[in-house]
Formats: C-alpha cells, structure tokens, sequence
C-alpha cells in the first residue's frame, strides 16, 4: 500500500482538521513541545531511553504537584475519568467510607464510581454553580468519619473553583485521606499537594497540559502509600494497583519490572508539555487565563452574556457564561465550528443549552484565539464591535 493512500469510506478523513480551534475545557490546542515530541523515534515500553525519560518525567511531575518526600507520581495509560477511579479503587477497600463533595456533574461522577467499588459513599451537594459550604462539610465529616474525603478543585461543568486548601484542613481535622481531581487546575494554576494536605492528585494530559489526550498524571503522597500497602485486600483492578504500577516506574532493588505496555509516543509529548508549563511557570500561566477571562468576560458581556459563577468562587480555567435570551445556542455553536472552525463547549446535565464553557488552559489561554472567536461571532450575530471592545480590555496590560 502507497504511503499516500488515502483511507477508503468506512475511514474518513477529518477535513481542516488544522483548522479547528479548541476553545473548549479540553482537549485543548497542543503546545508546540508536545506536537514536536509526538515525532521522536518509537521505543518499546522496556527500552533504556523510555526509563530515562520517564525518570525526568516523574521529577517534573513531583514538581508540578508539590508532591514532597515519599510521594509516587507516575502516568496512568488513561485519561481523567481512569485517574479518579484508581484513586479510590487504591485508597478505599469494600465497605469504608468516603464523602464526597460535590456542586457539579464531575462531583457526582466520583461519588458514583465509589458506590460501584463498593464503598460507603456520604455525599455533600451543593448546586452547579454553588460555592462549599465549608462548615457544612465540616459537620458531615465529623458526623460520618469517612477513611477518604473527595472533591473536585475545578469543577469542569459549571466553572465553579472549590477551596481545596479549607478541605485539606477538614481531612486533617477528622483523620480522613485527601484526594483531589485537579483536572482543570494543576498545570494552570498554583498547587501544593504537602502544604494543601492532599494525599492524591490527578489531571489529564489534555487539559492544562496542552498535551494529547489519553494520559492521567497522578501522584500519590507518602502517607496515601502508606495505607495502600497497608490494605487488607488486594487492590481489585490490577490494572489501576499504585504498588504494581510503582514497580514499573520505580528502579527497585531488582530493577524495573513490566507492567502494561506504556504509549511511549503520549509519553514523549505530555513530559514536553509538563516541562513547558513548568518552564512558564504556574503564576504566569494563573495572570494569561486570568486576564484573557476578564476581557472575553467584558466583551460577550455587551452582548448579554453573564458569568454563572460569582467572582470570588469562579475557576479561572473554565469561563461558564449563561447564554443570552433568545441567542439559540446549538445553532451559533454549529456555525462557529462549520463556518469559522471554532469549537465551543455547550453545558452539560441540567446547564445544557443555558451556559457556554470557555477554555482557559494552556494553549487555549492565547489572545489571538479569543480575539479569533471575537471575529467570528461579530459575523454570525451581527456584532461588529465585538473584536474592538475585547482589544480594548486587554490594551491596558499588552
């Protein structure tokens, strides 16, 4: 077969794909570094070179979490949704208690992946949009006792952003594990997993990362791998077991040991693009989505769109906006992307077809992205003074 066959009919070929901007919560555009890494030579999971590489990896991502002495970092060969369920499939045996707290649809996907691995689930929720009542958290925890607490840093579905650090003082209050789903939020924005309290920490590479989706960086503290060796039971997914996976990230006394086979290439591209945040650094990154969020905010605001969240408790990395009324949402998202190559994130559960969801993260969070979403809705609700009106608002700090 010629090397420039196209593929046949039942395979086809994304048209422009070049030419589609991911505006959404993920995945987002990839960062130059993890592009360029997706071309390296290929290398079997066992190869000298990949151990190498994802030694420096595992530095990085020590580094990227704040994890401390005795933690375990490592890539799961998963996305997000693998991270969250090998976090409790680890920390909880069949029958301990976790609470979870929950103000969105991501909240409520961890209490149901705990139900299914048998565990007793207490459940603090709060409605999309809706900051922790931390006292009320608080309360529960010392009412249920729970071995693990759960929350979710940033909430994806509403882009509301939860204040891990008050939860972390809670977990240690009451003597509870702490684990936490930074998918929105490591990468982009300051984290500190020791001085947080947090015991386990997870992202997906397609996120704040900017890398190809298929990953879950996750780290482990000390003291989580400290209760998952001293676990009664074996961990009952073989494939998410931290002390299995550790064998092969870890050079032990008898060296390495396989586990699964590894997507070397998706290695090369996230250790890229977790060195490149790194590189930038999260406090610069926290200013970029920052401002770009107060200028789209200003922008679509002339135009009736409203921050669901209220200031002091929304995530910096997901702009929710509630649609303006009558602005038939489906159909100006369709012509964004069919028309102009723009893709647009719509709500999900009980927000679908009421917010829009704008991506801040990583190679999203770039003015001459939002200035080309300006451009286009200007041409698709008649708007024209949409692109002047958000230079305008970054003008002060270019």
């Amino acid at each position: 077969m010629s090397a420039n066959h196209s593929p046949g009919p039942g395979h086809p070929r994304p048209e422009q794909s070049d030419d589609v901007l991911l505006l959404t919560p993920g995945p987002t555009p990839l960062h130059p570094r993890a592009l360029a890494a997706l071309h390296w030579p290929v290398r079997g999971h066992m190869d000298p070179d990949v151990f190498a590489y994802n030694d420096g990896i595992v530095a990085s991502l020590h580094e990227l979490y704040g994890s401390g002495p005795g933690a375990f970092a490592a890539l799961l060969s998963g996305t997000g949704s693998l991270a969250m369920e090998a976090g409790f499939m680890n920390l909880l045996e069949p029958g301990e208690r976790v609470l979870v707290v929950s103000n969105g649809v991501f909240g409520d996907r961890m209490a149901e992946m705990a139900r299914r691995q048998g565990a007793a689930v207490g459940l603090v929720s709060f409605s999309l949009g809706e900051p922790v009542d931390i006292e009320r958290v608080r309360a529960e925890a010392e009412r249920f006792r729970p071995k693990l607490l759960a929350v979710v840093h940033g909430e994806t579905s509403s882009g509301v952003m939860n204040p891990v650090p008050a939860l972390g003082a809670v977990a240690r209050e009451t003597g509870a594990l702490f684990a936490v789903d930074a998918v929105t939020t490591v990468g982009m924005l300051p984290f500190a997993m020791t001085d947080w309290g947090i015991d386990y920490a997870y992202t997906g590479s397609q996120k704040c990362l900017s890398a190809p989706p298929g990953l879950a960086p996750v780290a482990f503290s000390a003291r989580a791998m400290a209760a998952i060796e001293a676990r009664r039971t074996p961990v009952a997914s073989w494939y998410s077991d931290a002390l299995g996976m550790r064998s092969y990230w870890e050079n032990g006394e008898g060296g390495r040991s396989y586990h699964h086979t590894v997507p070397v290439q998706l290695h090369w591209a996230t250790g890229e693009a977790v060195r490149a945040a790194l590189d930038e650094g999260a406090e610069a990154r926290a200013r970029r989505a920052a401002l770009l969020a107060a200028a789209t905010e200003r922008a679509l605001a002339s135009i009736g769109f409203r921050p669901l969240v209220a200031v002091e408790h929304r995530l910096a990395t997901v702009l929710a906006l509630t649609v303006p009324t009558g602005l038939a949402d489906e159909e100006v998202r369709r012509r964004l992307r069919y028309d102009h190559g723009i893709s647009v994130a719509g709500g999900l559960g009980e927000l679908s077809g009421r917010i829009w969801r704008l991506g801040l993260m990583g190679e999203n969070a770039r003015p001459e992205h939002y200035l080309r979403l300006m451009d286009a809705l200007a041409r698709v609700l008649s708007e024209p003074h949409l692109p002047a009106l958000f230079e305008e608002a970054l003008a002060p700090v270019a």
